[in-house]
């Protein structure tokens, strides 16, 4: 069972996991092994549905991650501080979808009184947040923001105050040197001595996957694939007038028109017969060329990351060259290398370390970059690994928890006999989810090549 555990279960006994009429419009799939090579585009909600159902996941949340991580840490106080437009990323994650920005300074608190009462959730602000926070300032009384946050941290005298500073990853470092001082100054002396990092809290409560929120993350890669599915066709890609820039940029504009957003700006590549490097931008696309797309989406709140790979079939081919699929074979081993080495508890740099050698030993040649994914793309969490360093980095260190999902990024290398024996790196992309036990795909995995031209 995963580390919200016998909790996630109260919640769903006590009918808590429920999404809001709207959700039910919104994509709720199984996870499954299987991928569709052209699957339907799924419903998408409208922006007022969305919020509904943003607004359902993050009280969920706050009801159930925030008093686990609190007291798994032995933190009873934690406070968060953000500016409008430098939002700490933590901060950003919660608000209520009506709250697109911080106003002025907000000022978040969470305080566990113990004895097994609630974890109380105030605003040092002047606005209230969605009713998910209680306002706690009154300016008429105590116009100084920052001495209102210090008589409310007095009054509750904590053992530990959190707050977001961190030098190893940006997601736990959210607090400023402009308000880290200002706080400091306006509290007491002894006060002053009970700040600590935030950091555990911050990639905690960004890393961790609720059980209300996978019921919508297949979905969610779905859409992303159907997309995805829709540039890498025949109605998209002309071989000989299509460029690998006109791909990037029909996903752009079709996002755009769904209303959906990204995170990061689609690539389109282009491995060719002869060529040393990846081809891009404007180069034109031919017959026998392998295509590769890195493609990702931001869909209620949540983040896909998938990278696919298809071939422009010659004419009279009815199949990619046996290279190419074993190529594409090769990578899926990789990631039956990746999954089978997760374990609670290991870095980032042990799984990677545990991974390479299961991979090394079956004679691959591989390189493993794999990263967490939720709230953000490039998430919080341990990194395993990096294209350009196969060893342990600092950034692997952080430990690996159940209840976490994943993009599996890795590529293999492999000689391509039909292509004279050139070298090709075979890039894999998928969305997963780590419950303690296993690593399941969110929506399968992609494990034949994608075939342009076979209409």
């Amino acid at each position: 069972m995963g580390r919200l555990g016998l909790a996630w279960a109260a919640v769903a006994g006590a009918g808590l996991l429920a999404l809001p009429a709207s959700a039910a419009q919104a994509p709720m799939l199984p996870m499954g092994e299987t991928e569709q090579a052209h699957p339907a585009l799924p419903p998408i909600l409208t922006l007022r549905d969305r919020a509904k159902v943003i607004d359902a996941i993050l009280a969920d949340r706050l009801d159930t991650v925030i008093p686990r991580l609190m007291r798994e840490q032995k933190t009873d106080m934690w406070v968060l501080v953000a500016r409008e437009y430098l939002e700490d990323p933590v901060v950003a994650t919660m608000l209520n979808a009506d709250s697109l920005r911080a106003r002025r300074r907000t000022i978040l608190v969470f305080h566990d009184p113990g004895e097994g009462k609630p974890v109380e959730r105030l605003t040092v602000s002047r606005y209230g947040m969605g009713g998910l926070f209680k306002a706690a300032w009154n300016p008429d009384t105590q116009p100084d923001q920052w001495k209102a946050l210090a008589e409310l941290i007095a009054a509750r005298n904590p053992k530990a105050i959190a707050v977001n500073t961190s030098s190893l990853t940006a997601f736990g470092d959210g607090m400023t040197a402009s308000q880290s001082a200002e706080m400091l100054a306006a509290l007491s002396p002894e006060l002053r001595t009970r700040i600590v990092s935030g950091e555990a809290l911050s990639v905690g409560w960004l890393e961790t996957r609720t059980p209300m929120e996978m019921k919508l993350y297949p979905g969610i890669v779905r859409l992303a694939h159907a997309i995805l599915a829709e540039g890498f066709s025949d109605a998209t890609i002309k071989p000989g007038v299509t460029t690998a820039a006109d791909v990037v940029w029909f996903y752009r504009e079709r996002m755009a028109r769904l209303g959906i957003d990204t995170w990061f700006h689609p690539s389109v590549g282009i491995q060719r017969q002869g060529a040393k490097e990846m081809l891009e931008g404007e180069v034109v696309i031919q017959k026998g060329d392998l295509l590769w797309c890195d493609f990702g989406i931001t869909y209620l709140r949540l983040n896909t990351d998938t990278q696919h790979l298809a071939y422009v079939l010659k004419d009279g081919e009815t199949q990619a060259p046996a290279g190419l699929r074993a190529g594409l074979a090769a990578a899926n081993r990789v990631q039956d290398a990746l999954l089978s080495s997760f374990r609670i508890g290991a870095t980032g740099n042990e799984v990677l370390a545990a991974a390479r050698s299961k991979a090394l030993a079956q004679g691959l040649k591989p390189s493993i970059y794999s990263h967490p994914l939720g709230y953000h793309g490039h998430a919080a969490g341990p990194a395993i690994g990096f294209w350009d360093n196969q060893n342990a980095d600092p950034r692997g260190s952080f430990r690996v928890h159940a209840d976490t999902a994943w993009s599996i990024e890795l590529s293999a290398t492999a000689p391509v006999p039909e292509w004279g024996g050139q070298d090709v790196v075979f890039r894999a992309e998928e969305d997963a989810f780590y419950d303690g036990t296993q690593v399941r795909f969110l929506d399968g995995r992609q494990t034949a090549l994608t075939l342009i031209g076979a209409r």
